[in-house]
């Protein structure tokens, strides 16, 4: 994304730091400046951005707990700053009581891997 959008800044978060060092060579050897990799963990950054995205690294209800309080308040885009999360499987129990948009990416993508994953896209 970092490649795609050069006017986007994006600030990338792993707890495990041999992933951060690979980022970090990654994005010197292309060249990239608008990438800042922390070796630490999502609910202990103090800074605020327009959107997380993430793959599923927990259950829904305790993600939005790492994320409280950390989203801007200004807007810029067409869709409601938020969160944007890959997942998989039967979220219907998982995302009961959650006001989100599901993109089911079999209808976007042909990847096999991608048939039975869902982009979310839920508002802060």
């Amino acid at each position: 994304m970092a490649i795609l959008f050069p006017e986007t800044e994006f600030t990338l978060i792993d707890s495990i730091g041999k992933k951060i060092s690979v980022v970090n060579a990654v994005a010197e050897g292309v060249g990239l400046t608008n990438v800042t990799a922390i070796h630490g963990r999502a609910e202990k950054l103090k800074e605020k951005f327009h959107f997380v995205v993430s793959r599923a690294v927990t259950q829904m209800p305790e993600f939005l707990r790492w994320l409280k309080g950390k989203f801007e308040k200004e807007q810029f885009n067409p869709k409601h700053n938020g969160i944007l999360y890959l997942k998989g499987g039967d979220l219907a129990e998982e995302l009961a009581g959650l006001k989100c948009e599901i993109f089911n990416l079999k209808h976007y993508f042909d990847e096999e891997f991608l048939i039975l994953k869902s982009s979310l896209c839920i508002k802060r």
